[in-house]
């Protein structure tokens, strides 16, 4: 990956147009799992949603795999495609994007306090 793509996502783009085309020869099943996993995992992106490519990547691999065994979503899944997803990105207590910005926002507010106060 080189500079212009890091700056511009372009990379992100093609990788990203590439899990869709795959994701077009899944059952409608799965697609429509694989709809809901993209939606629950956005929540743990850092900004770039950089860092959710290769969780999205193995999500795509999985159902590609069960749907190529004849495996039902709910076999593979359950009925908790949010606590999959939370699990994916790193357990229960993974941080999302609002809790890393409400953690900045409490230590810019602590900092200007301790300059008011100190």
């Amino acid at each position: 990956m080189n500079f212009w793509e890091t700056i511009t996502g372009s990379d992100l783009t093609r990788q990203f147009k590439a899990f869709e085309a795959r994701a077009e020869a899944l059952p409608a099943d799965h697609r429509a799992a694989w709809e809901q996993i993209k939606g629950h995992l956005w929540l743990y992106g850092d900004f770039t949603g950089r860092n959710l490519m290769p969780i999205l990547d193995g999500a795509l691999g999985l159902l590609e795999e069960t749907a190529a065994d004849g495996q039902g979503i709910h076999e593979v899944l359950g009925d908790d495609i949010a606590g999959f997803c939370a699990a994916l990105a790193g357990g229960e207590g993974a941080r999302t994007y609002r809790d890393r910005w409400r953690a900045q926002l409490n230590r810019n507010v602590a900092r200007k306090l301790n300059r008011l106060g100190g």
